[in-house]
């Protein structure tokens, strides 16, 4: 059979382009909560129900919920990031039948796309929350392929020995499958039987952590999440505020999942002027009047923590586990009421780390971190 027979009896390939990465892309929402929209028959494309893997193209007409969305062959991504310390009691959702404060409730409103959160954070769970109107980077950085470690400022009630940090180090079954903390260290902090550790996960599973923890027979009565990649929370954002990240920070956090850099939209004079002073706002210390607001009774799975399904990683080698940073060993200054001893990436505004300079996962050199620790042995 010659060359030309076997080219015309070869398949061609799909057209078009999956329907989740076109609506992640230009912000409607991740891929994850793309696919639950379509299981929900939420989204036709033409007129008829959209399936899952289902692919369209410019001249597929799309609709969310009834409402048709308007796309442009030209339209470039939007891509901003913001970071928000989550006070307790505030859920990850945008509507709560039970009409309880969630975490977009204290965020401005974009221009263009919508927030996106990356990951999610229980009720009773406090810190670090990123949100961004670039589904594709939303959906890079939750995935487990990409291996974005999560590190927690964790005070456990009980006795904790050496035996139960090996065991929570080498891996536990919990009831939906083995994890495991890839790094644990006592930090200062804490009387009699209440002791404050930082943990790192690999994984954003519903309440994981604090499953780990009472695998061991432990109650965890304060949680608090102070590092996401490469993203720091320091002590510039108090909780319950929120701060939108730089072009370099928002290029640094693209670039550890593969992503090229996308200049933030031009701002007019007025609105640059509104987004300024909701900054200031948002991170100037709470007044006697904003008190953070009080817990309320959690629910078993009612904020999940987002999981995409794990995908294999063929030939990559593991990500060796962080080591902590230098300075651990002071004991933390006092923070206000309801936070938990954390780590500071700085002083400065900054608080987005480069990566080192050995070759990462990926095979790339990766930029180097002013004054990293990481991989490095504790002082």
């Amino acid at each position: 059979m010659s060359d030309k027979d076997l080219q015309e009896t070869q398949p061609l390939p799909p057209s078009g382009e999956k329907l989740q990465k076109v609506l992640a892309r230009i912000g409607v929402g991740s891929r994850r909560d793309v696919e639950a929209w379509i299981s929900q028959g939420r989204i036709k494309v033409n007129g008829v129900d959209a399936t899952l893997g289902q692919r369209v193209d410019l001249h597929d007409a799309i609709s969310v919920d009834g409402r048709l969305i308007k796309r442009e062959e030209s339209a470039e991504t939007v891509r901003r990031v913001i970071m928000y310390n989550k006070p307790d009691g505030e859920i990850c959702t945008r509507d709560d039948p039970e009409g309880r404060p969630t975490v977009f409730d204290r965020l401005p409103r974009p221009k263009e796309g919508r927030w996106i959160n990356i990951g999610r954070l229980d009720i009773n769970t406090t810190g670090l929350l990123m949100f961004t109107t670039d589904g594709e980077l939303a959906n890079r950085l939750m995935h487990p392929s990409y291996e974005m470690d999560r590190e927690y400022a964790v005070r456990v009630r009980g006795e904790v020995d050496e035996d139960m940090i090996a065991r929570l180090k080498a891996g536990v079954v919990l009831e939906d499958g083995p994890a495991r903390f890839t790094d644990i260290q006592e930090a200062p902090g804490g009387e009699g039987f209440n002791h404050w550790y930082h943990c790192v996960v690999m994984e954003g599973r519903n309440r994981e952590v604090r499953r780990l923890w009472e695998s061991q027979g432990l109650v965890v009565s304060r949680l608090k999440r102070v590092r996401f990649g490469p993203v720091f929370l320091n002590s510039d954002l108090p909780m319950g505020r929120w701060r939108e990240m730089s072009q370099q920070e928002v290029d640094i956090l693209a670039a550890e999942v593969g992503l090229t850099p996308v200049a933030m939209p031009a701002l007019n004079h007025k609105t640059k002027d509104k987004l300024e002073r909701l900054q200031r706002k948002s991170t100037r210390p709470l007044g006697r009047g904003e008190r953070v607001r009080t817990l309320r009774p959690a629910q078993e799975g009612a904020a999940a923590a987002e999981r995409p399904a794990r995908q294999p990683r063929g030939a990559e080698t593991e990500r060796p586990a962080r080591q902590p940073r230098g300075g651990e060993s002071e004991r933390p200054a006092r923070q206000p009421r309801g936070e938990a001893p954390g780590k500071d990436a700085g002083r400065g505004r900054s608080t987005v780390a480069e990566r080192p300079s050995e070759m990462n996962k990926r095979g790339k050199p990766a930029p180097k971190r002013p004054g990293s620790t990481r991989n490095k042995p504790r002082p």
